[in-house]
Parts: C-alpha cells; structure tokens; sequence
C-alpha cells in the first residue's frame, strides 16, 4: 500500500511539469530558439537570398555568393557600367544587372540590394516587427519607400508571421558586415550616369 501512495505522490507532483511539457511540444507551438533560426536558415536558402544580396566572386567562370560578404547587398565600392537608355524607358520593360548581380537597371531607375546582416549598416537598426512589415507591405522599414524590383516581397507577403520571424531570427545570426548600400536611383538620375 506504501508503495502505491508514493507513486501517486509522485504522480500528483510531476502532472504540472506533464502539462508545460504537453503546452510547449504541441504541434500548434511556435518554434522558439534555434528551432527558430534553423526554420529561418532553410528559408532564406530555399528562397535564394544569396541571389541577389550576396555580392559574387567566379569560381570557373561561374558567379557564386561571395561568403565572407554574405546577405551584405550591394558593394558600396562596386562602380556601375551605364545601362542601356531602353532598359531606364518607362514605356519598355527592359531589364539589366550588374556583376553582382545586387544592382538592377529597369523602368523604376535602379535599385540595389539591401544589406541583410545585423550590423547598422544593414538589419541591425531594425526590430523584427518593422522587418515584417517592410515584407508585408513592400515598404522600407514597412512605412517608408516602396520595395523596388526585382525584390518579390509581393510573394512573400504570404508568409505566415512564424516563418517571417524565423527568417528575422536567422539574419540576426548572421555576421555583421558594414556596407552602406547606395539609395534608389530615379529615372532621371540613373539616365545622367556616373
């Protein structure tokens, strides 16, 4: 009989722990941690971030994500080649890039891509909500200027706000790297040339 009092004991005690464990594994929970920055790492790779915010280096010929400015947009030292006059029309849809593959010459003017890194330079002045936002809205900071092309914040502003956090919580891990990247050229500005 004593025996069967300690257990139930014991049962009585642990059933509290047994209900923050059953509340923090269930499957509606939001990843937390490194769960978290984990999600956020598979999405930025699989949403090919590296494409346009990574300044390149050629390995064969071929560009590839320059890992020692990962995510740090455009180079502030990088000089522009003129565009093409059809590529800047606002009646053509022409388009055209740089050797980074992080400036973009089209309609707008020229865009350029941001730096994702946590330093001041880039994300590190940002909180997680103004971060959502900017993706929800396609706005800078998600009140300011328009997000420019080729950015496709339009797909993903569906983004459920766990995978857009994760995401936030990822570039946070990431390590800083000070490059100012140049603002938005106008038409007219990215006509007159360097």
């Amino acid at each position: 009989m004593r025996a069967v009092r300690s257990f139930s004991g014991q049962a009585v005690r642990l059933f509290p722990l047994a209900l923050v464990c059953v509340a923090a594994c269930s499957s509606g929970s939001e990843p937390t941690g490194q769960a978290m920055v984990a999600r956020g790492e598979y999405l930025v790779s699989v949403m090919a971030c590296d494409d346009c915010h990574s300044p390149k280096v050629f390995e064969g010929g071929i560009p590839a994500p320059d890992m020692t400015r990962r995510l740090s947009g455009h180079p502030a030292e990088a000089t522009l080649a003129p565009f093409p006059k059809a590529a800047l029309s606002p009646g053509q849809w022409a388009f055209a890039g740089n050797q980074h593959m992080t400036a973009w010459a089209g309609p707008w003017g020229v865009s350029f891509a941001a730096n994702l890194t946590p330093h001041k330079d880039g994300l590190g002045l940002w909180t997680e909500q103004q971060f959502v936002q900017t993706m929800r809205k396609g706005t800078h900071l998600g009140v300011g200027r328009p997000v420019l092309p080729p950015m496709p914040w339009p797909a993903y502003s569906h983004l459920d706000d766990e995978d857009l956090r994760a995401i936030y919580a990822y570039l946070k891990t990431l390590p800083p790297v000070a490059n100012v990247v140049p603002q938005p050229l106008s038409i007219e500005l990215a006509q007159a040339g360097p």
